[in-house]
C-alpha cells in the first residue's frame, strides 16, 4: 500500500456534499466553517473545505492574509484549516453572509443558495471532510491555506460532480447508513485534490506531500507505511531504496522535517490512537504491537505525541462518538 492510501486508511475522513449554491453579477459572499456547515453531518475537530466550481467564474480571497485566487468552471479551491474566505464576481463589494442565504430545497431536495444581481451566472458545489487533527496533521500542514486544483473538462470532472450532486441529495435527505455514503461520496474529491497538488508542487517545496513526491524519501515512506512494526532501522531502509544511510537522512529530513526513525514513531503512534479508537485491544496489547517493551513506555511516548494518556483518548474518542 502507498502511503497517501495508507495516510487515508487510518485518518477515517468523513464527510459531507451539502449545497448547491446559484449566484449572478455582480455578487461577493464571505463563508465562514463555523457558520456553512452541515447541521446533520457529525465531524472532528478539523475541517476541510471546498467548492468546485461547474460554471461560470469568479474569485476567492483569504481574510486572514488577502490571498487571492481567479476561479473557472472545472476548479475545486479547498480550504483545509477552516479559514474565512471571500467568493465573488467582485470582492470590493460589501459581502453577504454565506450562511444566511441558505435556503430548503424544493420538495426535500438539496441545500441552495441562489443569490445576486441577476448578471453572468456562476454555480459551485460545496462541502466539507473531517478529521482529527492530531492524526492529519502531517498531510492538512504540507497543504496551503487555500489551494486551486483543475479538475479539467473531461470525465474525471463530469464523474466528481456527479458524486458531489448525489452528496447533495444525501444530505438534504438523510438516511441510515448516510454518514458514511457521505464520506464515500466527498473522499475521491480530496484524494484528487491531493493528486493534482503533488503533481504541480513548485520543486522548492518541502513538507509530508513532497516526501511522497520524491524518488526515494517517497519509497522510504512506503516501506515504513507497509511494515510498520517492523524493526527498522535507517541503514536498512536507506539500502531498501538504494541511497547511503547519510543522504537518506539528510534528505528525508529536509523534506519532511524529521528523522525517518522519528517519523515511523510518530506514525506507529497514529496507527495506536486510530486503534484506541476503534477496537477493544488492551493497552498493554496496542502497545506490544507498537513496538513498545512495556506499557509504562508506550504511555510516556503517546502523552509526548498526544498530549494525554492512551486512557483518556480511548475515553474521550467513545464519548464523542456516542451521540452518533
Amino acid at each position: 500500500m502507498d502511503a497517501l492510501s495508507d495516510a487515508l486508511r487510518v485518518l477515517e475522513l468523513t464527510g459531507a456534499v451539502f449545497l448547491d449554491a446559484e449566484f449572478s453579477a455582480p455578487w461577493c459572499v464571505r463563508s465562514d466553517p463555523g457558520h456553512t456547515m452541515s447541521p446533520n453531518t457529525r465531524g472532528g475537530p478539523n475541517f476541510v473545505f471546498f467548492h468546485v466550481l461547474t460554471e461560470g467564474a469568479c474569485n476567492s480571497r483569504l481574510i486572514a492574509d488577502g490571498a487571492t485566487l481567479q476561479l473557472a468552471a472545472g476548479d475545486l479551491v479547498m480550504l483545509p484549516r477552516e479559514d474565512a474566505h471571500l467568493l465573488g464576481s467582485n470582492l470590493r463589494l460589501a459581502p453577504t453572509q454565506a450562511h444566511t442565504l441558505v435556503q430548503p430545497g424544493v420538495n426535500g431536495g438539496m441545500l441552495r443558495i441562489q443569490h445576486g444581481g441577476g448578471g453572468a451566472r456562476t454555480r459551485f458545489v460545496c462541502g466539507f471532510l473531517s478529521c482529527d487533527h492530531q492524526l492529519c496533521g502531517p498531510m492538512l500542514e504540507s497543504l496551503p491555506r487555500m489551494l486551486k486544483v483543475s479538475l479539467g473538462d473531461g470525465p474525471a470532472f463530469h464523474w466528481l460532480t456527479g458524486l458531489m450532486h448525489a452528496g447533495t441529495l444525501e444530505t438534504s435527505a438523510p438516511r441510515p447508513g448516510g454518514e458514511t455514503v457521505l464520506a464515500k461520496l466527498a473522499e475521491p474529491l480530496f484524494v484528487e485534490a491531493i493528486r493534482r497538488y503533488v503533481e504541480l508542487m513548485p520543486e522548492e517545496k518541502t513538507g509530508w506531500l513532497a516526501g511522497l513526491r520524491d524518488r526515494f524519501v517517497g519509497r522510504a515512506l512506503a516501506k515504513l507505511h507497509e511494515r510498520p512494526n517492523h524493526d527498522w532501522t535507517v541503514d536498512e531502509l536507506a539500502a531498501s531504496v538504494g541511497l547511503s544511510r547519510s543522504a537518506l537522512a539528510q534528505r528525508f529530513a529536509d523534506l519532511i522535517g524529521q528523522a525517518p526513525i522519528q517519523y515511523l514513531t510518530r506514525w506507529r503512534l497514529t496507527i495506536a490512537a486510530q486503534r484506541l479508537r476503534n477496537d477493544n485491544a488492551s493497552l498493554a496489547r496496542i502497545a506490544e504491537d507498537g513496538g513498545y517493551d512495556s506499557e509504562q513506555a508506550f504511555n510516556r511516548a503517546f502523552k509526548r505525541t498526544f498530549g494525554t494518556t492512551p486512557a483518556a483518548w480511548r475515553r474521550e474518542a467513545r464519548a464523542a462518538a456516542a451521540p452518533a
